[in-house]
């Protein structure tokens, strides 16, 4: 199987392998000997926790069975996968309850991320529990069981991404946090950033994390090995309760439960609002997701905003600045601690200078004409973050952070009027097919450059045919091998995902996407996130013509609204000056949800043009949560 092709370089002329994340030729890097990550994965293993989880219906919500292959001791990875990402699917495999220090304890290999457990005076502050409810739960229940029965005290939440926040019904009752009994504490903007990944972009982010997941690839060496970040995503019932106690600067102090924590604002790193902090008493340090033992994204390949590389090595220098020299421990919310003061510096050295050179080095070449995908083939690394375990593309890929932050500087367009206004897929597809005299002679070409190892271009001349020819099984059936020995052949995670789950819809079709996280986080939205979330549903050439207005008066906040549909657009802004709307309503935000699912206005109170709601949910449009991605 060939692992790689290489690339000429326009500005040289000297062909440099592709980038770390890509199907590449050898496992380079740092040395296979070194075994301080394993030693420090297992440290401090308490109990191995439960294999698999499920719901109130019995439904499997989470099984580490099915990563058994990883856990059997084979060291050797097989010809279907990177041995970089074997080692580290061995290394997020690793399952259970684990001393940090004494006093805090963290849940890993039971989620995508870990979940710590800071214990205080009464009872154990939680930090980021997990993806699910149910597994949430079943990590909390393993800590009581090898440590103590104690209450949740307070939740923290360091950043609004999803295996952050999504268990928490699972460690707290929401009418302890409404009562003021369990502080919820999360950065600045929390609710803003979780509401617009989860709910505005949810479809399609959902869409495209099923492939950057896999959740419906089996796991094995031929298909599933883990996300690079840890070893797969829990599947239960998702959560969010809003947080009620707000970190807004570096220096806060919030004492939780008796325990002191010191905060560290990192906006715009791994997410737009994000936050580390220090337990001064212990000695430890918690990085978030901002430092973890991989190179992150600075774009996910499920789609998010574009992260600063440059402010996120310069919030990690400010880390090591402020805390290194008063810790023992740093800790994340994923993968495994490092322990030592020298240990620490080196580890977050190297988080902090591989953005750095990501971001300098694109911002040079870029100013000397190079695009993002033309330096994404020539940069290469400098031999000490080559060779650091934790720098390696796991999860992310130097090559599409390369790009991203090209992107963030430039956008889309890479300056060549050639690419300004090209075909769409299926458009393209077609035009090649003809220029290069059919279908099957085009098909021709893309087995001929598969044979020879290119299988990148392999892969850009199968798709053209697939969208050609969508109806054509030998089409799909060409691109699927390729992007099978492209997965094969990946050491990022996602990218393998992304090959393989492709493969396996070109194979079989499209699953359905079970997650409907729009829905389960509607409760914890606030008016104007509610009737953001119908404005983007308006179907704008359908409600051209259409002019109404509502008056919402919410009757268990006391807030009013005004709702405007006019040029196919729905306006919406708090405390109206006048009356006069088409429809007004007074409601509570459940009924508010019921009413936007339903369009019934039964039991409640409205006076004025009944139709004015019937035309406004008209020309609502649907979202397609299982649209094709590798077909037309």
């Amino acid at each position: 199987m060939a692992r790689a092709a290489e690339t000429g370089s326009r500005t040289t002329g000297v062909p440099r392998p592709t980038r770390p994340g890509d199907a590449r030729a050898g496992a380079g890097g740092p040395s296979p000997d070194d075994t301080t990550d394993f030693d420090n994965a297992n440290r401090g293993l308490i109990a191995t926790g439960p294999q698999s989880v499920t719901d109130e219906q019995g439904k499997s919500v989470w099984d580490l069975r099915d990563f058994s292959f990883l856990l059997d001791g084979t060291e050797t990875a097989p010809g279907t996968v990177h041995p970089h990402l074997w080692r580290q699917g061995r290394l997020t495999a690793i399952n259970g309850l684990f001393e940090v220090v004494e006093g805090i304890y963290q849940i890993r290999g039971m989620d995508l991320s870990n979940m710590t457990l800071v214990e205080g005076r009464e009872g154990i502050v939680v930090v980021d529990p997990l993806v699910s409810e149910e597994v949430a739960a079943a990590g909390l229940a393993l800590y009581r069981e090898h440590r103590s029965d104690r209450p949740v005290t307070a939740v923290v939440y360091t950043h609004p991404h999803l295996d952050h926040f999504g268990g928490v019904l699972g460690v707290v009752d929401e009418a302890d946090v409404t009562s003021g009994r369990v502080p919820v504490v999360a950065p600045e903007d929390f609710m803003e950033h979780a509401v617009s990944e989860n709910v505005y972009a949810g479809t399609a982010m959902i869409r495209r994390g099923m492939y950057f997941a896999a959740f419906d690839l089996e796991a094995g060496p031929e298909g599933r090995v883990g996300m690079g970040l840890g070893i797969g995503t829990s599947q239960g019932r998702v959560g969010l309760v809003p947080p009620t106690l707000e970190i807004t600067r570096t220096g806060q102090e919030e004492v939780l439960d008796g325990v002191r924590f010191v905060f560290q604002m990192t906006p715009g790193t791994e997410a737009p609002a994000e936050m580390n902090f220090h337990l001064p008493e212990s000695r430890a340090l918690c990085t978030a997701e901002n430092a973890c033992h991989t190179l992150h994204n600075l774009l996910t390949l499920r789609g998010a905003q574009v992260r600063d590389a440059r402010m996120w090595s310069r919030y990690v220098n400010e880390t090591i600045e402020l805390f290194a020299d008063d810790s023992d421990v740093v800790f994340a919310s994923h993968h495994w601690p490092v322990w030592g003061r020298e240990e620490i510096r080196g580890f977050l050295a190297e988080q902090r200078d591989v953005y750095a050179y990501l971001h300098d080095q694109t911002l040079r070449m870029m100013n000397k004409g190079a695009t993002g995908i033309e330096i994404a083939e020539e940069l290469p690394m400098p031999p000490g973050l080559e060779q650091a375990w934790s720098t390696r593309g796991y999860y992310g890929s130097i090559s599409h952070n390369i790009k991203a932050v090209y992107q963030r500087y430039m956008g889309w367009f890479d300056g060549n009027p050639a690419h300004l206004w090209q075909h769409p897929p299926q458009a393209q597809g077609e035009r090649y097919a003809r220029a290069m005299g059919g279908v099957d002679a085009l098909m021709d070409r893309a087995h001929s450059f598969a044979d020879e190892g290119d299988l990148r271009f392999a892969a850009e001349l199968a798709s053209h045919a697939v969208f050609a020819a969508p109806d054509r099984d030998d089409a799909k059936g060409l691109l699927a091998d390729v992007l099978t020995r492209l997965g094969h052949g990946a050491e990022c995670a996602t990218w393998r995902n992304f090959f393989l789950v492709g493969a396996m819809e070109l194979r079989e079709g499209v699953p359905p996407t079970a997650i409907a996280l729009a829905e389960s986080l509607a409760s914890a939205l606030s008016v104007t996130q509610i009737l953001d979330s119908v404005a983007i549903r308006v179907d704008g050439p359908r409600a051209w013509q259409e002019e109404l207005s509502l008056d919402l008066s919410m009757a268990d906040s006391g807030e009013r609204y005004r709702a405007m549909l006019s040029n196919g657009v729905l306006i919406h802004y708090p405390d109206p000056k006048d009356g006069g709307a088409d429809l007004a309503l007074t409601l509570t935000k459940e009924q508010l949800l019921g009413l936007l699912t339903t369009g019934d206005l039964d039991g409640v109170e409205h006076r004025g043009d009944a139709g004015a709601l019937r035309r406004l949910m008209s020309v609502l449009d649907e979202p397609r949560p299982d649209f094709p991605i590798v077909t037309p």
